[in-house]
């Protein structure tokens, strides 16, 4: 039986500071040892102001130091980010600026080791600091994500994989979203973090997780000691069931959570919150799939009047399906797995995901 704590919150710091700290007390936090290194991993995707809901507020990131410090222990901010520096994330952020004066460390995960996580995957490589720490809490922000519905608090994880074995992992999972959603409940497993909380203050809705997303208030914290717990409350909180999100299916069948959760607090109902459109990838005779791929199934696009020709698309591409022609940017749908890594690190929230108008006739007919 696991117990979920949702409270009522904003960025107005000493009231947050005083809920993160009732709830870090709560969730084993005063198990916290002095002189015991603790790993804070935030969302810290891309550099981006805290208003646009793509990083773990800077707020809650330095009531969790706070705490960390106040219990003797050595706080360490870390993540791999997707797009650009490691320090520039915090400094846009407003992470680095929130701790100025805090005996805290930042420190990128860049040195890996390697896990034995079991059938099919077997060893993965995840960043030692996140291995060897004596206590990891996970700070993950609440947003949409194109190929997962939902970035929370096992996804938040995969930022354990260190730099361009991100996008890696990608492409042997390739258009197989329940083998990731695996992959990431493996992760998690092999991470296990102490305590999760999430940041669903200033949540992303949309075509998240990145800058093509919207922010959407939604004034809530909610955390757990287990992570699985906290995502499939998070799915009850927007009345969808919890299996809409591949990993809380993965973590059920793995042992990991259960549906006896114990709910500390008043949990919203939030049923007009926008979730990605998630449509089938492939379907039909093999034979077929060629086609489908690229005239029926949903795509990534690029708006040109918004691209800046930065390369980070097709950089970060894990299928290598994006091309610079000329003023613009062109896409093998042949060879695009759907991953959506090309959304999720637009830095000027150039590209979505789109449907044609065939696609949506055919799986209209065929009931899909």
């Amino acid at each position: 039986m696991h117990e979920v704590i949702v409270r009522k919150s904003e960025y107005t710091y000493p009231t947050l500071k005083q809920s993160t700290f009732e709830m870090m007390d709560s969730l084993g936090g005063r198990q916290i040892q002095k002189n015991s290194r603790v790993i804070i991993k935030p969302n810290l995707l891309a550099p981006a102001l805290p208003d646009r809901a793509i990083v773990t507020h800077p707020l809650i990131v330095k009531a969790v130091t706070e705490y960390v410090l106040d219990r003797g222990a050595t706080p360490q901010i870390s993540d791999s980010s997707a797009v650009g520096s490691f320090d520039k994330v915090l400094k846009e952020s407003g992470v680095k600026e929130a701790l100025s004066g805090l005996k805290v460390e930042f420190k990128e995960f860049r040195e890996s080791s390697i896990v034995d996580v079991g059938e099919p995957f077997k060893k993965v490589e995840i960043a030692s600091d996140a291995l060897n720490a004596d206590v990891l809490i996970n700070l993950p922000k609440l947003k949409t994500h194109m190929q997962m519905v939902l970035t929370l608090g096992i996804k938040n994880l995969f930022g354990c994989i260190v730099g361009m074995k991100k996008p890696e992992w990608h492409f042997r999972t390739g258009v197989n979203r329940e083998m990731f959603a695996q992959l990431l409940v493996k992760i998690y497993r092999a991470v296990n973090p102490s305590i999760t909380l999430i940041d669903g203050i200033l949540a992303m809705e949309g075509q998240g997780p990145g800058k093509r997303g919207e922010p959407r208030h939604l004034g809530v914290l909610m955390g757990s000691r287990n992570a699985a717990a906290l995502d499939m409350t998070v799915c009850r909180m927007f009345g969808i069931s919890p299996d809409t999100v591949l990993t809380n299916r993965f973590a059920v069948e793995q042992g990991l959570a259960a549906d006896d959760i114990i709910v500390n607090g008043e949990l919203p109902r939030i049923t007009d919150f926008k979730l990605p459109e998630i449509t089938p990838l492939v379907f039909g005779p093999e034979k077929f799939h060629g086609v489908l791929r690229r005239h029926l199934v949903q795509r990534p696009e690029c708006d040109d009047s918004l691209c800046k020709l930065c390369g980070e698309c097709w950089k970060y591409c894990p299928a290598m399906a994006i091309t610079r022609t000329g003023k613009n940017i062109s896409f093998d749908y042949d060879k695009c797995i759907r991953c959506y890594c090309c959304i999720e690190v637009c830095p000027h929230g150039a590209l979505s995901a789109r449907e044609t108008l065939a696609g949506k006739l055919t799986r209209k007919m065929l009931k899909l």
